[in-house]
């Protein structure tokens, strides 16, 4: 059996450009992988089938899995006759905000490389995971990153300043599609991209945390006021900043000492059963 990590991801910034012709939206966004991760188990099949189990019985086994949809893409681009079965051990929450799908997939897609011995670059994996979601890509390369068009092409970014990062998601699931839907491009506070990728790059805290945005925390708030409920009691207990995470509902929150750490984490579990104190990776995955 071979095993693969497939880390969360936080959106430091999410901007949104304009309606492509093609229906996507044209983004700008700054993401960065979290020790939070699902674990990928992979082991060979010789019938040639992909099967899917999971430790979550709401993520679905069939061709709906991006997992799944991962392993017969690079199955049929590259006539692979072996099969896998393919084990999902869950750890991050479900229709989050922290792309756990995607990075569900893009693991699959780096394990099944070595699995079945294909020897592909992580270029092309990545190119191969546009295919299968826009946050793929990114999720295929890891780190830290800026992600422009619509999420699939990424340009690395240094790691983020060291910080503990607490995470809380309500109980309830959110549409991207619906979100998106309910965005009013005319009248949106654009955040400034240009600023955290230099925070990032002088590795500085404060003004990473100043540079925090995202153009979508309105639109969810407005439908799911609990996730504004969080975010704010998320600032009471003392974090530094606060955001929402892709198109929600997860919020999370800088600290940079442990002592308001655990402070924040233990007043969050009052209003939230799913909390995690967690800390940015920053590095690349690599296909070793």
């Amino acid at each position: 059996m071979l095993y693969i990590k497939a880390p969360a991801k936080i959106n430091l910034t999410l901007d949104v450009l304009y309606k492509r012709p093609d229906q996507y939206h044209e983004v700008e966004m700054v993401m960065t992988t979290v020790d939070l991760a699902d674990r990928i188990g992979l082991e060979l099949r010789n019938d040639g089938k992909i099967v899917i189990h999971s430790s979550s019985s709401i993520v679905p086994e069939d061709d709906r899995n991006l997992a799944y949809q991962a392993a017969i893409l690079l199955k049929n681009t590259y006539n692979v006759h072996e099969g896998a079965t393919i084990t999902i051990h869950k750890e991050i929450p479900i229709a989050a905000g922290l792309a756990g799908g995607s990075s569900d997939a893009a693991a699959t897609l780096r394990g099944l490389n070595q699995l079945w011995n294909l020897n592909l670059s992580i270029d092309t994996l990545a190119e191969l995971g546009a295919n299968i979601g826009s946050d793929v890509p990114f999720c295929v390369y890891g780190g830290t990153a800026l992600a422009t068009g619509r999420g699939e092409k990424i340009q690395p970014l240094p790691a983020p300043p060291s910080c503990w990062v607490i995470l809380a998601k309500p109980r309830i699931g959110v549409s991207t599609a619906k979100i998106y839907e309910g965005l009013n491009l005319e009248n949106i506070e654009h955040p400034n991209t240009k600023q955290m990728m230099t925070a990032l790059e002088n590795k500085d805290y404060s003004l990473m945390c100043k540079s925090l945005g995202n153009v979508l925390e309105s639109v969810t708030c407005s439908l799911y006021p609990e996730v504004a409920v969080i975010k704010n009691q998320m600032i009471r207990f003392g974090v530094d900043a606060a955001l929402m995470s892709g198109s929600g509902p997860t919020v999370f929150g800088f600290v940079d000492s442990e002592s308001r750490l655990n402070r924040v984490y233990n007043g969050l579990k009052g209003f939230c059963d799913e909390v995690y104190a967690v800390r940015m990776l920053g590095e690349r995955n690599s296909l070793a």
